[in-house]
Parts: C-alpha cells; structure tokens; sequence
C-alpha cells in the first residue's frame, strides 16, 4: 500500500526509534524527532490510521505504539530500494574478493567477517556452489605420510585439499598437467560430468597417474555435496543490548544448528532479501547472494531479534552484492 509522504516520513522515524531504544511511539515523540509542521492532535491521527492500516499496534490502550511485522516489512522495503553501500566497507570487501592468494573459504570467511564487524550482528555464509567455479589449473603437490596437496586454481581463488593417496612427484605434475589443459576455462561441475567419458578416450595417456585423478574426483565430488557454513560470532554481544535474553536465546540457538541455517540462507534471486520473524521473541534474517560471474557461489546473511537495525545491515551486504557485481573473476 502506497503511503502519503507525511505518512511514510512518521512511520519510518517510528520504526528506527523503536530499533534504537525499544520505546513505544508517541505523538510526542514523532513531534520531536519528526520536525513536521503540524499539530500533535493531527500527528495522533496519523499514528491512529497507521495502526488501522496494520502498520501499528498498541500494547495498551493508553500507552504508545510499536511496529507489527507489516510495518517492519513496509520500512525494510522501502529502505532496500534505496540503499547505499558504505564506501570504507566497499573498499575491504573488493580487497578481499580481488585477492587471488587466499583459497575460497578464506575469501568467503573473511567477507563474513567484515559484515558482522559493520553490523555487530552475527553472521552467517553458506557456501554450496562449488560446481558453478570457473577452472584455471591444478597444482597437486606429494606430502609424506601418503597424502597430497591440490591446489585448484579458479576465476574466485583457489580451492585447496589434502587427500589420502600415495603418490610420486611425476604422477602428481602429470595429472596437475592432463587437468590443466583439458579443463582450463570449464567449471568444476563440467569436470565432474564429464572426466569419465573424457579418461575411455585417453586410457593409455593417463594410465600411469590415472588414480591421482581418479582421487582427486572424488574428493570434489564430496565436496560440490557437503554446504561448509561459516559462522561469525563476533556481533552476539549485541543480541542481549535488546533487553530480550529469550529471543537472543533463540538465535543463538539457531547459529548451533547447521541444518536450520542452511534452510533459512538460501536465497532465490540476485538481489538483497529479508524475512522477518512473526513475533517477538522469533529471529529475523537479512541476506544475499555471493555471485560471481553470474553464477551463484554462497549466500550470506546477518540474523538478529525483530528489532534489529536493517538499516546498517542492509548498508554492509549492498557492500558485498555492489562488490560482486563489479567482479569479472579474470
């Protein structure tokens, strides 16, 4: 529903004093923080159809209002449109994304921990598009005690492993070799589709390092299916400055619970989304894509009470879609 200027300017002043400090609005209240040129009876009657129209509720009947869920979702709206990403943040997140010497997760880690640090929310990346990355070459290294080390380079970073198998410093520079030339430019998920056709051509080329491959498929394989979840803690201190210890009790709750996060991070489209929790005491989550390319790598996303601050959260994570949209990943 379309509000009139007047209307729209009282409800969100209202529902960022609210998030500040948790006191119900009254006329008074907007009086002094909204500046507007009319009486304190006219404002009564503003903030009287903004409760008919569900954007309000009042806990007593002489008492003031607060926010419902479709007044929280009205502002949140309304500010996704018309945010701007904070330049200092912008800055250390396309430092980090620019950065090709630190693997994938430390990338992603590390973005996380940026917007938790702006925020003072926790944080949290769920990170489950391995097969969307953009191949450039594979350095697989022989380590003691039977295991090597892959080294796979992208168009994001790298990914690194260290695998169970016995092998010799040939074997391992020829398969790096073979992988190299035939995948350069392909993402993971065509090399996992398609390196069994691709080896019954070349059986005799690649006999001598074909269980190097063979192991090293394998290992993406387990990797494209398990979701590795980061989790930045550093803003749950701010969760119990909402004078609300049960819904921080929720919360952090949530954060124990991988299965639980990784339902509620995943994102549909490009863009910045939100859900807000129905009640009180219920947690809500404002989050996004972390794209590259076009092609979808993780989701990243910031949980905090009903009452948190989407304004400054809104601001970080336009940091990291902004950001993403600039990358070319060459």
């Amino acid at each position: 529903m379309q509000l009139s200027d007047r209307k729209n300017q009282i409800l969100c002043m209202a529902i960022e004093e609210y998030i500040k400090d948790c006191s119900p609005i009254t006329s008074g209240l907007v009086k002094e923080k909204a500046k507007l040129d009319c009486s304190t009876a006219t404002l009564r009657n503003e903030l009287n159809a903004l409760e008919a129209m569900g954007y309000l509720k009042q806990l007593h009947t002489s008492g003031g209002r607060i926010p419902t869920v479709q007044g929280y979702r009205y502002y949140v709206e309304n500010l996704l449109s018309s945010t701007v990403a904070s330049n200092k943040e912008l800055e250390e997140v396309k430092n980090v994304i620019s950065s090709r010497t630190n693997s994938l997760t430390e990338i992603v880690s590390s973005i996380a921990k940026i917007v938790s640090h702006a925020t003072n929310y926790p944080t949290v990346v769920v990170m489950d598009g391995i097969e969307n990355l953009v191949l450039d070459e594979f350095k697989i290294i022989p380590l003691l005690d039977q295991k090597v080390m892959v080294l796979i380079g992208t168009r994001s970073g790298y990914i690194s492993q260290t695998m169970d198998l016995s092998a010799s410093a040939e074997e391992c520079l020829d398969a790096s070799n073979y992988l190299t030339k035939n995948f350069k430019g392909e993402t993971v998920g065509f090399m996992i589709e398609n390196i069994d056709q691709l080896e019954e051509g070349m059986q005799n080329e690649i006999h001598a390092f074909e269980n190097v491959v063979n192991t090293l498929i394998c290992g993406l394989k387990k990797l494209n299916q398990k979701r590795l979840i980061d989790i930045r803690r550093e803003g749950s201190a701010k969760l119990l400055e909402h004078k609300d210890i049960e819904s921080a009790k929720k919360i952090l709750n949530v954060l124990d619970d991988e299965e639980k996060l990784a339902s509620i991070m995943d994102v549909k489209g490009q863009e910045i989304e939100v859900e807000l929790a129905k009640e009180d005491d219920d947690c809500s989550i404002m989050k996004a894509p972390i794209t590259v390319n076009g092609n979808k790598l993780a989701s990243i996303g910031v949980i905090g009470p009903q009452r948190m601050d989407y304004a400054s959260i809104a601001s970080a994570l336009k940091v990291v879609v902004d950001s993403l949209k600039d990358l070319k990943g060459e």
